[in-house]
């Protein structure tokens, strides 16, 4: 399957912290792109987020006031950019970032409140409610519990295999929101 400008899709993970959502992604990475496609994924966090070290030329080049530093190499290239007023990370700015052009699928972690369709990652021994009761951009939940009162469709999540399997299948029947590049 090749990229197209219009064939860009968007899904979400949403769950409470600790359900799981970066070990689900780290294992349906390898499988998405086992078929074929081109993922990207933009992640939320909360925390102040660091990838340099200092005393590195990139560090100090945006320590000395670079708003934007693209570090570029044979392998990666790493592009940095400093919010002059932090506040919280904007999903659609954070697209807009990417190269969607080049990508089949875009997989957002956390945006819990973005309208955008997720698969909701639910660890019942948490004592967390659902989050597709009250959030209609769920289109499926991803549990280690087999049976759970939704009406949406359940996925085991201890089968990454599944969790592909239907994300594919969302894919290719056009289901997902798509991005617009």
């Amino acid at each position: 399957m090749s990229p197209s400008p219009t064939r860009c899709s968007l899904l979400g993970f949403a769950g409470f912290s600790g359900s799981g959502k970066t070990s689900l992604l780290r294992q349906l990475l390898p499988l998405l792109r086992h078929h074929g496609l081109t993922v990207g994924v933009v992640k939320h966090t909360h925390h102040d987020v660091e990838q340099d070290t200092p005393g590195k030329d990139s560090y100090e080049l945006r320590h000395a006031g670079a708003a934007q530093c693209l570090l570029a190499g044979p392998n990666r290239s790493i592009l940095t950019f400093e919010n002059l007023h932090p506040e919280e990370p904007n999903l659609n700015e954070s697209l807009s970032r990417l190269d969607l052009n080049a990508l089949d699928l875009v997989l957002v972690e956390g945006f819990r409140e973005a309208a955008i369709p997720k698969i909701e990652i639910h660890r019942p021994v948490h004592g967390k409610p659902l989050l597709c009761l009250q959030d209609p951009w769920i289109v499926a939940v991803a549990s280690d519990h087999p049976e759970l009162p939704i009406s949406c469709p359940l996925l085991d999540l201890n089968q990454p295999h599944q969790i592909a399997d239907f994300i594919l299948q969302q894919h290719a029947q056009d289901r997902l929101q798509q991005v617009k590049s």
